[in-house]
């Protein structure tokens, strides 16, 4: 079993290393609170974004994390924006219009490989995104994965980040996918994690899982090995796990399920006597049944589709008109979806009712 990362190779499985299993258990963290950075859906209606819409989830979105004094930040263009959609001309827009009207909160803009082709990695096809991003101000990055560069070995894949890190002026996020959401997505290795942490552009990472508990592997290094690298859960199948060990969430489900993550993070603190509301059991347990139905997978084993849901558990809230999603996007759900999210709704709505949960009623 190997405990140190002298002894980690770039061939090394997780399952090889103590951080493997290391338990959740001694990983809770009462004092802590990460903040939750949300993965901002970009409505649409007619085709084209719904741009007040827009901005009132958002606002909808800082008054709930005002109210529990939950420290938030926006991820503007990834995968909940629609960023392999966008245009260039349309990803400046999203920020643009975001910083006119909210000029004081963190932004993580996504970037991704713009006009990859072929089977070699070009660290300059992240360049369009980068550039535009890093000219706004109070901003990170998130280096969301191409195929190109998931493709690389550890090694290789490490050098890929390096290079692109080149052309990074502002703190950034690497960003791990597993099968879930894209076919031929592959969460790091060991090693290659422990590469990335040590790099210093780059403050922290984010791991999308739905099947593997790649996020406790990464949580069990970084605290074991005292990383200055925040691991950001962005597995929506297990946002209370973030919330126990005090971690950074950058997750879809942010934006459906904003005002009960706000009052479980706040509930989940211990005062000075060590106690804490434990009723915060019962609201894991009733967020975690919306975001299970909202991220649920297709025949195919995909939850891709999870920002359709999104969008029709916005528009029972009253802050989004349709529930359209990009006109170029393939993945919708089928008809019937609305009610389908309003009776995922039910028990959630009961829970923020009976707790005082402000901000989470349908319209």
């Amino acid at each position: 079993m190997i405990t140190s990362p002298a002894d980690i190779k770039p061939d090394t499985k997780w399952t090889d290393t103590k951080w493997a299993w290391t338990s959740e258990e001694s990983l809770v963290d009462h004092k802590t609170s990460g903040r939750l950075c949300v993965a901002t859906l970009l409505p649409f209606k007619d085709g084209q974004p719904d741009w007040a819409g827009f901005e009132r989830s958002i606002q909808w979105m800082i008054d709930c994390a005002g109210h529990f004094n939950v420290e938030i930040a926006f991820v503007l263009n990834a995968d909940t924006g629609y960023i392999f959609n966008l245009s260039p001309e349309l990803y400046r827009e999203v920020i643009t219009r975001f910083r006119a009207t909210f000029p004081t909160p963190k932004i993580i803009c996504g970037t991704t490989a713009v006009g990859a082709s072929g089977d070699e990695f070009n660290a300059d096809w992240y360049r369009t995104h980068l550039d535009i991003a890093q000219a706004f101000d109070n901003v990170e990055v998130m280096i969301m994965t191409s195929q190109q560069l998931n493709s690389l070995d550890p090694e290789r894949r490490r050098d890929g980040y390096f290079a692109i890190a080149e052309h990074i002026t502002v703190p950034a996020i690497v960003h791990a996918l597993e099968p879930s959401f894209v076919s031929w997505a592959t969460p790091y290795e060991p090693w290659l994690l422990h590469e990335l942490a040590q790099h210093d552009k780059f403050i922290g990472g984010k791991v999308s899982t739905l099947d593997e508990p790649h996020f406790l592997y990464w949580s069990a290094m970084c605290r074991d090995l005292g990383l200055d690298f925040a691991p950001h859960s962005g597995d929506d199948y297990g946002i209370a796990q973030s919330i126990r060990m005090g971690n950074p969430l950058l997750i879809g489900a942010g934006v459906s399920a904003c005002p009960l993550i706000c009052a479980a993070k706040q509930m989940w603190l211990a005062s000075e006597d060590g106690t804490f509301d434990t009723r915060v059991y019962k609201l894991f347990e009733a967020f975690q049944s919306l975001e299970d139905s909202v991220f649920r997978l297709n025949a195919n084993g995909s939850a891709a589709a999870y920002k359709h849901s999104t969008a029709a558990v916005l528009k029972l809230l009253g802050l989004i008109e349709t529930d359209e999603i990009h006109p170029d996007c393939p993945d919708s759900r089928s008809d019937g979806e609305f009610e389908r999210m309003r009776e995922a709704l039910i028990r959630p709505m009961r829970i923020a009712e009976r707790m005082g949960i402000p901000n989470f009623e349908i319209a």
